[in-house]
């Protein structure tokens, strides 16, 4: 469990969903918590045995003087020659094991200061400042604004964005739509401040992201990702995960539950919401992709209070009648708030009152479903290619 909860809090296919949920302190608590349990254990051990590794050294250590006391008050009596002989010849000898000691020491310091070079270097490494403290905006109610929204990738050649307009308030719901690589993702990331923009910017209630306390920005915000986490954990810390305040309410577990579709299954599992999850555990049970996404889901309505929601490509691995429930719980839950959705399936996209279509980074096309299969662009063009395989 030491080993997971490293990997989870130190990869970056899972950093994201970290930082986002903040799960940071109650991960790195868990992994603390197990720390001092082994440490303590292995203490006692070391102790017991390095007691007794004391007890014969100074046996030997007495037996050592003792001998060498013989050897001197013998040679001062005159019965040994060759006592002073004997005598400084050990002394050399023991001299020479202390300075290959030493020297040995001191080479393992100079090895070991090679590592802790490394590790003060990547240590004095600037972090990015999280300098906003506002907690609620100029504007309450005007939503989220992207205004000339410009984005590059560290050390990326290419502009993962380009002047983004976009405009979304309270009660509507937008859709992204666009091939792999249009910008999508990179969008939703700059939008929970999981990166800066490199030019523009982007409001929330009419002030700049950077101004807002990054907890009080994060919790108005629930998410799902297309590559989510499948945390190795328990199913119902799974879902708690979506809200660190209440990673361990059962009650909360529930609800999110239902509206994420996942409930009926995880009922049917061995021990319900206390059932170990992957196969890194004892015991641990596999989902299948519907099903893992049937709990990020209900992750993502952990966070009550949030009024902006966020699904990247949610029903991807579901069946079509799975698909149509979700969508219907969803749109009764984001009635009052924003909804961000994209997917590559126009039977959910249609839906949505506003529809983007992103290309290299760029908007296309953008407006409802009705005049975007009117104006024969981008939009008509894949969702009759889509609608073709039902015909």
């Amino acid at each position: 469990m030491q080993m997971y909860l490293e990997t989870v809090l130190a990869r970056e296919d899972s950093i994201k969903e970290v930082q986002l949920f903040d799960l940071g302190d109650t991960f790195l608590g868990r992994y603390k918590s197990i720390f001092h349990k082994i440490f303590a254990e292995t203490r006692a051990l070391t102790i017991r045995r390095e007691s007794w590794g004391w007890l014969l050294g100074v046996i030997g250590s007495a037996g050592f003087y003792g001998a060498y006391a013989w050897v001197v008050f013998d040679t001062v009596s005159g019965r040994l020659t060759l006592g002073d002989m004997t005598m400084y010849l050990l002394v050399f000898k023991q001299g020479q094991a202390a300075v290959a000691a030493m020297l040995t020491a001191i080479s393992g310091m100079y090895e070991d200061n090679l590592y802790l070079s490394n590790l003060y270097e990547y240590l004095e490494q600037d972090t990015l400042l999280e300098p906003g403290h506002r907690t609620e905006g100029d504007k309450p109610g005007d939503g989220i604004r992207f205004i000339d929204v410009s984005f590059a990738y560290p050390g990326a050649n290419k502009p993962a964005l380009t002047d983004i307009n976009l405009h979304l308030s309270p009660g509507q719901s937008l859709a992204l739509v666009g091939e792999n690589g249009s910008g999508k993702t990179t969008l939703i990331k700059l939008m929970t401040r999981l990166y800066k923009p490199t030019q523009g910017q982007i409001l929330l209630d009419g002030t700049n992201l950077q101004e807002w306390s990054v907890e009080a920005l994060r919790k108005r915000v629930g998410v799902i990702f297309q590559d989510f986490v499948r945390y190795q954990l328990q199913v119902g810390e799974n879902i708690g995960a979506g809200d660190v305040e209440h990673f361990n309410d059962q009650e909360r577990w529930h609800k999110s539950a239902e509206k994420g579709q996942a409930a009926p299954f995880i009922k049917d599992m061995p021990q319900g919401y206390q059932t170990q999850l992957g196969r890194w555990f004892q015991d641990g049970q596999e989902l299948s992709g519907g099903q893992w996404q049937k709990v990020a889901l209900s992750r993502a309505f952990m966070r009550e209070g949030a009024d902006l929601l966020v699904l990247d490509e949610p029903t991807a691995a579901m069946d079509a009648q799975a698909e149509a429930d979700i969508f219907a719980q969803f749109q009764s839950y984001a009635r009052d708030k924003m909804a961000i959705l994209i997917s590559h399936r126009f039977s959910t996209v249609r839906y949505a009152d506003h529809i983007v279509v992103m290309e290299h980074g760029q908007i296309l096309e953008r407006g409802d479903h009705t005049s975007l299969v009117a104006e024969n662009g981008r939009y008509a063009h894949l969702f009759n290619l889509q609608a073709e395989g039902y015909r």
